[in-house]
């Protein structure tokens, strides 16, 4: 498995797609940040999004995708600057309406994700606050983007299915492109397309249990141990232990937040041959025990979960 790949699978993607919205001017939504990435395509007509910050406003056209990064919240509209509805009160408004009705009507798709853990976190970090894509005619996201819009302007059986899986395939292909044409993609991202480096990252993140060693990573690339770790570190910024326990680390937070395994099963997944050893490396890297860090994430996603009660 490629490592963009290996990124997005631990990153456990799930989306929650506000669905087809036909909406005739005026007309505008807010959308909160807490969403952790918000996707908005428009398959008629056109709309401007924007965020609080003066001259933010991009203009959502046919063909094109917009990717929202959370954090700040987001609104589209007719035109900037739209008042604009909650999405509760904006579906009751705008719920009767359908792409024949009105040609003035503007058809477009709003999809919500939310990552989790650390993998993801990093994932979203290396993308832009707000990302607009236009696709090249030979750009494999020109045809989902294509798929997207005949499916959006009809009402078919099991079209939630059909849009939640075009949805997982934007983001794929999203991701990639952004990755691919951005200075500023992550480190493992251009290295893994170093042929001098990609087996060996590779292997470490398909089995971060091994205990590997810099000899054994440098025989995999085919160079010396010292043409290894030099080209290592100048690609990553760190050494091939460094790198390798920083992954383990990210591994086992994300198994600590998910609450999904023992610390022993933990440790035995990221390459510790005892729950001790595990623990000190744990200690080592973060300042505390795993059990204490565990315990002290657990408080903080439940008092997230009860502000966000309390607020809604």
């Amino acid at each position: 498995m490629d490592l963009l790949s290996d990124h997005l699978l631990r990153a456990r993607a799930t989306g929650a797609v506000f669905a087809r919205t036909v909406a005739e001017p005026p007309w505008g939504l807010r959308l909160s940040g807490s969403t952790q990435l918000s996707v908005h395509t428009v398959v008629r007509g056109r709309g401007y999004l924007w965020l609080d910050t003066p001259g933010s406003a991009v203009e959502l056209i046919p063909g094109s995708v917009t990717l929202v990064r959370g954090g700040p919240n987001h609104y589209i509209g007719h035109e900037p600057g739209a008042e604009c509805l909650e999405p509760e009160e904006f579906r009751v408004c705008h719920a009767q309406l359908e792409p024949g009705d009105n040609p003035q009507a503007t058809v477009f798709l709003c999809g919500a994700y939310q990552f989790s853990g650390d993998v993801g976190s990093g994932l979203l970090d290396a993308l832009p606050q707000v990302m607009t894509l236009s696709a090249a005619d030979d750009d494999p996201l020109r045809d989902v983007i294509t798929l997207l819009s005949r499916e959006l302007v009809r009402t078919e059986l099991a079209q939630q299915i059909v849009l939640d899986r075009l949805l997982d395939l934007l983001l794929v292909l999203a991701i990639r492109s952004e990755f691919r044409r951005s200075t500023t993609a992550p480190r493992w991202y251009r290295a893994s397309a170093d042929p001098r480096l990609a087996a060996a990252l590779q292997a470490m993140h398909e089995n971060a249990a091994h205990p590997w060693t810099v000899p054994e990573l440098s025989a995999i690339s085919g160079l010396s141990r010292a043409a290894f770790a030099r080209v290592f570190r100048e690609a990553l910024g760190q050494a091939p232990m460094q790198y390798l326990t920083e992954w383990r680390m990210t591994i086992a937070r994300d198994h600590l937040r998910a609450d999904d395994l023992s610390l022993p099963q933990i440790a035995d997944a990221v390459g510790y041959g005892s729950p001790f050893a595990f623990a000190a490396a744990f200690r080592r890297h973060h300042g505390e025990p795993p059990g204490t860090w565990r315990q002290r994430e657990r408080a903080a996603a439940e008092t997230r979960l009860l502000t966000t009660h309390h607020g809604s």
